[in-house]
């Protein structure tokens, strides 16, 4: 969902409460679409805005750990406050976001096709957990009204890290031109690239079948859960990652594929056999 070329925009975030970690109204550039961002514990001030019952789409999640990925659940309704007052038997979440448009343009319609969409792009990226049993299949919508949905999810996309959601991004949605960086240990040949919210380990990339016994618990939890959900797979004497994959760090990447605890930063290199620290310190210059 992410341009090719990427261009500037302005978000205006609100707190009306005065705490930035409270209730957050996003608002974005050339945009008719409104975003409300806010932990559970603020729920009962969302439920005092009377502007927010109608139509829209919502995610509720808990963030993950070092161990174990986001759980999200995502949903949609006609009427958001009511919606969400059901969902307080979910037990999971601790943080939720919901979208509508200023001019209540959106239908039924258009937010069951914008539910469907998030939790195919979800499904996708393999970054969370999803609590949702089901992938619905959404609407059928005319041509115009399905590019206006798409084109209200393109902003949406773009709201989303502003309240630290990523799980909906797929490593082909990134906009990538820069080098890419290798690591060849122990028989092993990987390559990569690093993203402003971690680091893509490129399909086809080998891992380790063997793990150090001082790796540390998190990678081992790491690995075996890529292993679980087929996106690391044997393949003769190594492990082949089956995806393009982000992982939250370079040193998560280069530890998760080398079966030990490793800095991303020295291990990774380029073409020129320059680690991602050499280059990285180049891109800032001399001090």
């Amino acid at each position: 969902m992410v341009s090719s070329n990427p261009i500037g925009f302005t978000v205006k975030l609100f707190m009306p409460s005065g705490q930035p970690e409270g209730l957050r109204i996003i608002e974005k550039s050339n945009w008719s679409g409104l975003g409300v961002a806010f932990p559970r514990a603020n729920h009962n001030e969302v439920q005092q805005r009377e502007d927010l019952k109608r139509a829209g789409v919502y995610v509720l999640w808990e963030p993950g750990s070092l161990e174990d990925a986001p759980l999200a659940y995502v949903g949609e309704t006609d009427d958001l406050l009511t919606r969400l007052k059901q969902n307080e038997d979910k037990e999971f979440w601790t943080q939720a976001v919901i979208f509508t448009s200023k001019d209540q343009n959106l239908n039924k319609a258009h937010v069951q096709y914008l539910e469907a969409r998030l939790l195919q792009l979800a499904r996708e990226a393999k970054r969370c957990k999803l609590e949702n049993s089901t992938q619905p299949q959404g609407p059928s919508l005319s041509e115009s009204d399905r590019a206006d949905a798409e084109l209200f999810l393109s902003d949406v996309l773009l709201c989303l890290p502003l309240v630290g959601i990523s799980f909906f991004s797929n490593p082909s949605s990134y906009h990538h031109d820069g080098p890419l960086f290798h690591l060849n240990a122990k028989g092993l040949r990987s390559s990569g690239y690093e993203i402003p919210s971690g680091f893509v380990a490129k399909a086809g990339s080998q891992a380790s079948k063997e793990e150090v016994p001082s790796i540390h618990k998190y990678l081992s939890v790491i690995r075996s859960n890529l292993v679980a959900n087929g996106i690391l797979s044997e393949r003769g004497t190594y492990l082949h990652l089956r995806d393009d994959f982000v992982f939250n760090s370079p040193s998560q990447s280069a530890g998760v594929l080398l079966g030990r605890s490793a800095n991303g930063r020295d291990e990774w290199k380029n073409s020129e056999g320059l680690t991602l620290k050499n280059v990285q310190e180049a891109k800032i210059g001399p001090s």
